[in-house]
């Protein structure tokens, strides 16, 4: 959330900014029109709250000299109503105003790519000679997992319904196996494991920005205030919701979780295989950093994320993400692509993003600074891995010409020494 006064004092700036991330910036111009009616019904109140001070008083005079004050008394009445009246119109006003600020996206940082979409998105880097290269000329993920037994598509729909996936055998081996090497790493790394809930309430979700905008992308559970959790940024990150940090070194943290998405946007894309499901698995990197450590820690949490691609000896590339393409809480957002074979291109599998205090604002999220002063944290985050997609990756690049998968070195200990998942009589 952006703070009120700085949107007042800097406009023209920030409607320049916005208007790169596809957002209305004519809410802009209504919140200050919005403040500024505020501000003039305020400054009415203000008069009419003094001039009936002064009758309250008169009356009290009167009263005691013994005379009739019913005259003043109705006065009185009248400025009443006429302050409930303007109350109310102030309170709609500022509640108005709170609205149109929780739905204003994040100000990009000056080096982020200007663009509509995805489209306008800028390839920083490739790996392509990690592992085995660009691997091509394979099955997709779908098929040699169903020859394979070890995803079960048609059971996972008739459980629940499409986009839902069902792991068995070698198959979950080696979800559980990601989780734990990934988990790992990034704890030999410095980050804190925390196991969240996978349910929140209303006041998490508007903490790291998933509402009000994106109500639709959400699962929620009917009668009740929660939420089923896109993703462990929001439990993680609000993990320090209201609180006042000691950030003397930046808070580190790691989570496995399921996590839930309505794909709601998706327009009937990727239905096939494991890419994007209702119900996945990630690995979560979130900081809460003083705001001079934010960009050093936000390029850690990049080269932490990129570590994992490197040990599994994945192709893949580094995207700097365009203002059309940031997430709504980001400032800055770089994004790992790793390679999928059977479509012949990169997917990512990684956002890290860099949020400057923009969702410690929503979360209450404060440190004292080196002045003594209580001022807002700075929170970023990355998946450190998506698992779902990495498994689509791995069932492709490492596939064999007689149809089995190698396992990923660094993963042969978590599969008890089991170095190929091969197809059974």
């Amino acid at each position: 959330m952006l703070d009120l006064k700085y949107i007042l004092n800097n406009k023209n700036y920030i409607i320049k900014k916005l208007s790169t991330r596809n957002y209305d910036i004519s809410n802009i111009e209504k919140i200050v029109k919005l403040i500024e009616k505020r501000n003039q019904l305020i400054f009415k109140l203000e008069k009419l709250l003094a001039k009936k001070n002064e009758l309250s008083q008169e009356i009290g005079i009167q009263k005691r000299n013994k005379k009739n004050p019913e005259k003043l008394i109705n006065e009185v009445n009248l400025l009443k109503e006429e302050i409930d009246k303007i109350e109310l119109k102030a309170d709609k006003s500022i509640n108005k105003v709170n609205e149109l600020v929780l739905q204003i996206p994040n100000i990009p940082y000056d080096d982020v790519p200007i663009g509509h979409s995805d489209l306008d998105n800028v390839v920083i880097k490739e790996h392509p000679t990690l592992g085995r290269g660009l691997v091509k000329n394979v099955e997709p993920h779908y098929d040699i997992a169903t020859k394979l037994d070890i995803i079960d598509f048609s059971r996972a729909v008739k459980l629940a319904q499409t986009r839902f996936v069902l792991y068995k055998k070698e198959g979950a081996a080696l979800i559980r196996a990601f989780e734990n090497f990934m988990l790992d790493t990034h704890i030999k790394n410095g980050y804190e494991e925390i196991m969240p809930p996978h349910i929140v309430n209303s006041k998490m979700l508007y903490g790291t920005g998933q509402l009000p905008k994106f109500k639709e992308d959400l699962f929620k559970l009917e009668g009740n205030d929660l939420w089923l959790i896109p993703t462990a940024e929001v439990p993680v990150t609000n993990y320090h919701y209201d609180e006042i940090l000691d950030l003397s070194k930046p808070k580190k943290y790691v989570a496995y979780t399921k996590c839930f998405r309505s794909e709601a946007g998706s327009g009937g894309r990727d239905t096939r295989g494991i890419i994007r499901q209702h119900e996945f698995h990630k690995v979560e990197l979130v900081k809460v950093v003083k705001q001079e450590d934010g960009m050093t820690e936000w390029e850690k949490m990049v080269n932490d994320a990129k570590n994992i691609l490197e040990l599994l000896e994945i192709p893949y590339r580094e995207v700097m993400l365009s203002t059309g393409d940031i997430g709504f809480s980001s400032a800055k957002t770089i994004d790992l692509e790793l390679w999928i074979p059977s479509e012949e291109k990169y997917r990512e599998t990684s956002s890290i993003s860099i949020c400057n205090d923009f969702q410690a604002r929503r979360a209450k999220i404060r440190y004292r600074n080196d002045e003594g002063k209580t001022t807002y944290a700075f929170t970023m985050n990355g998946s450190g891995l998506a698992i779902d997609r990495v498994m689509a990756a791995i069932l492709e690049n490492y596939q064999n010409s007689d149809g089995s998968i190698s396992i990923p070195k660094v993963l042969i200990p978590y599969m008890n020494g089991l170095e190929k998942i091969e197809i059974k009589g």
